[in-house]
């Protein structure tokens, strides 16, 4: 019975990996004949074999490339129709038909078996092939003619080139046909010219034509033109091309290369610049100082996308390396030196950019990052010193927050200065408890009240306590956010309910009377919570709507339309009336309440200083340095996600450590990895439906420029120039020996990971410094 596999389903195309893998599969089953309707998958038909030596058939549709490449013996394989460049690449034995034209270098580097194409073949056919004599020579029979270059570098093997239907051609093979041909023969039959000059052309002799006689007949069957036997059959047509020996090729004198620097090289001329050495002689392969390129272990010196994405710059790929280590506690833990709201943030609210950027998202799925988030945990300890220097913070929302946590782990003495009776900021008093559980919310904010840190609460902060703070602290962190909403002078905008009033009422647990029909207006991230707050409070129909493509996250905007919610962009507001919202076009929308939700401002009444401000947010330099020992992060000097804010907080806390300690602060330069180093062939597709949390995603994770220790560069590496080093228990490192790498870059390739840099060496030349 014949297995039949379909490539295409439902209009999804499966990728070559799963097609190979279902191939194998079936083999390992006891099926031996295959029909595939292929759709460019590569590949397909070597090298296999059947464990009870039963030969393997393949009846091909539309393959990819490499059709039968490395193809063995007792497998036999017909392609139906054309097929692309490289069929029977390295073919090691197999019988391979194409019943039509064939691309580029069919036949490529063949050591054995047999390749019958119907049609025209494409340039450098037959190129490189070989003969091992302790078996048959490979055979490649071409019905019509060749591309330029055919039978290039050939050293074994027999070629067959009919010219059938090609008396229009000047030449049968094509242009530059036999170019370093030292073994082998090529069987003619048609015009040819422009052959190169390493090579014989010969009339036929008895051995020949007995040779094409036998061949000719299967050859014909196979491509199903039996009826053409008879014209080709006269071998007076025909001409064989035989490499020149030794002996009759012309080599040129071998000097050395100070021969030709004193006898025929041209002082200053074109090989000036390219030849400044003094007769120094390299070899092919070199170590050292002449080696071409070398290699470096850069671990962790770019990040991975998912880390370079993420506004908090956490090193996830470095978390998965830890759980792989079995350091389960310490991989929970390391999110809190970057992010002390992995809870709420990453597992929650965070619209999850690192998944967004995931490389593993180009095998199969990204990695749960988020799933991560919400697991993350901490024994909350504070290890560093006491320190002397304190630092007060104004505002108790996420940026001000992590400022604290990460001066307080430092050792730093902090006290944050709120206006309200919570801390948590907009996390706390804004976003909807529908897209943030209390649950996750209490577990990160209890976090905050075991470290030490001083809370001054229900203490707004106005002129008289700034001055007092700026000469009390040695640092001051301006963190109170924006919450100025911004209004329109729209007729009638005094009817408006502002959204993080309500959203604040909404989340004490308030069930504020709204009415049956409730108009947002606004629809990002803020919007979608004022749409969720309205339908707890009872409203019936919700509309939200923007002047724009409304930037609330995907998601956000799905979960409003499966509440009933309607979201209309452009709209353009005209007035508010008691009847609801009248719209430039003249509609009205009707609504018993009108929500405002299109952003907000900070408030800089209490700042009496001099300082410069865009479109109402504060201008900071990059250390976010305001002014002399007053920093501002978050919200206050631009609109950004919580992560944004988090992320300002850790910074200048790293900022004032270094100022602390009279350091120059560096900012780490983000240097995002190169995913074409990365080899994502090393890993195979999953299944949604495999994918159990994060223990299955340990094995998923690539840990892209992050060094998995799986030591395939030591075991990969030819000259034996790799060693591992382990400085203490944690740190360890990879090192290429310059006295025994030649610089192949073999290291490179197999990384799975992107660790292995390969650097252009500059030789050093007499004279140079």
């Amino acid at each position: 019975m014949v297995k039949v596999i379909h490539s295409i389903k439902k209009h999804d195309r499966m990728s070559t990996q799963d097609l190979l893998q279902q191939i194998n599969q079936a083999i390992a089953a006891g099926e031996t004949d295959f029909e595939i309707y292929a759709c460019g998958q590569h590949d397909i038909g070597g090298p296999l074999w059947n464990k009870d030596g039963k030969t393997l058939k393949f009846l091909l549709h539309d393959p990819g490339q490499r059709a039968g490449s490395m193809c063995m013996e007792n497998t036999e394989i017909i392609i139906e129709g054309p097929a692309p460049a490289d069929v029977g690449w390295l073919n090691a034995g197999g019988i391979i038909t194409i019943k039509g034209d064939s691309g580029d270098t069919t036949a490529h580097c063949a050591a054995a078996g047999k390749i019958y194409a119907s049609g025209r073949v494409g340039t450098r056919s037959g190129s490189l092939m070989k003969h091992d004599p302790r078996y048959e020579p490979p055979e490649f029979w071409v019905l019509k003619n060749t591309g330029s270059f055919p039978f290039e570098f050939m050293g074994g093997g027999i070629g067959v080139v009919c010219g059938y239907d090609c008396q229009e051609f000047d030449s049968v093979l094509g242009d530059r046909a036999c170019v370093g041909m030292v073994g082998g023969l090529v069987y003619v039959r048609g015009n040819i010219s422009g052959v190169s000059g390493e090579v014989r052309l010969y009339p036929l002799e008895e051995q020949d034509k007995e040779f094409l006689s036998k061949g000719l007949k299967p050859f014909l069957k196979a491509i199903g033109k039996e009826k053409l036997e008879k014209e080709l059959s006269n071998w007076k047509d025909w001409q064989k091309i035989v490499p020149k020996n030794y002996k009759e090729r012309h080599y040129y004198e071998i000097i050395s290369p100070q021969q030709f620097r004193l006898n025929d090289w041209v002082k200053d001329g074109i090989f000036s610049d390219v030849y400044p050495d003094e007769g120094k002689v390299l070899g092919l392969v070199n170590t050292g100082d002449n080696r071409l390129r070398y290699p470096q272990w850069e671990n962790i010196k770019h990040c991975a996308p998912c880390e370079y994405k993420c506004p908090i710059s956490v090193p996830t790929q470095q978390r998965y390396n830890l759980i792989r280590e079995g350091k389960i506690r310490e991989a929970l833990e390391l999110i809190y030196q970057y992010n002390p709201f992995p809870r709420t943030v990453c597992g929650e609210v965070c619209p999850n950019l690192c998944m967004e950027s995931c490389t593993r998202g180009d095998v199969d799925q990204p990695i749960d990052v988020k799933g991560l988030g919400s697991v993350s945990e901490t024994t909350v300890k504070l290890n560093a010193a006491e320190k002397p220097q304190k630092v007060a913070i104004v505002g108790g929302g996420v940026g001000g927050l992590s400022a604290a946590w990460h001066l307080r782990h430092m050792g730093y003495q902090v006290t944050v200065y709120e206006k309200g009776s919570q801390i948590g900021g907009k996390l706390f008093h804004a976003v909807s408890r529908d897209r943030l559980s209390t649950e996750s919310l209490s577990r990160d904010l209890d976090n905050f009240k075991k470290i030490g840190i001083d809370y001054k609460l229900n203490t707004a902060v106005d002129e008289k306590l700034y001055n007092e703070l700026k000469k009390k602290f040695d640092a001051v962190i301006l963190a109170t956010g924006a919450y100025e909403p911004k209004i329109p002078n729209w007729p009638g905008k005094e009817k408006l309910l502002i959204s993080l009033d309500f959203l604040a009422k909404v989340n004490k647990g308030e069930k504020v009377n709204l009415g049956k029909k409730v108009v947002v207006i606004g629809a990002g991230n803020t919007g979608m919570d004022v749409v969720y707050g309205a339908y707890t409070c009872g409203a019936k129909e919700v509309t939200a709507i923007d002047v724009q493509k409304p930037s609330a996250f995907p998601k956000e905007l799905e979960h409003a339309r499966n509440l009933g919610a309607k979201i209309l962009w452009p709209v353009f507001t005209k007035e508010i009336t008691d009847k609801g919202v009248v719209l430039t076009d003249g509609r009205l929308l009707e609504a018993d309440s009108v929500i405002l939700a299109i952003g907000e401002v900070p408030v800089l009444d209490y700042i009496n200083d001099e300082v410069e401000n865009i479109r109402g947010y504060l201008k900071v330099e990059k250390d976010y340095q305001l002014m002399d020992n007053v920093y501002s992060i978050g919200d206050m000097t631009r609109l950004g996600l919580l992560a944004d804010s988090i992320g300002h907080g850790r910074e200048v806390a790293l900022v004032l450590d270094a100022r602390f300690n009279n350091r120059t602060y560096e900012p780490k330069v983000k240097d995002l990895i190169n995913k074409n180093r990365i080899v994502t062939a090393y890993f195979d597709t999953v299944h949604e439906e495999c994918i159990d949390g994060i223990c299955k995603d340990v094995d998923r994770c690539i840990s892209c420029g992050t060094c998995r220790d799986c030591r395939l560069c030591k075991e990969s590496c030819p000259e034996l120039a790799i060693y591992r080093v382990q400085h203490d228990e944690k740190n360890y490192e990879y090192i290429a020996d310059p006295e025994k790498c030649i610089g192949c870059g073999i290291c490179a390739a197999v990384c799975p990971c992107g660790i292995w840099q390969m650097y252009v060496n500059k030789p050093s030349f007499p004279g140079e410094e």
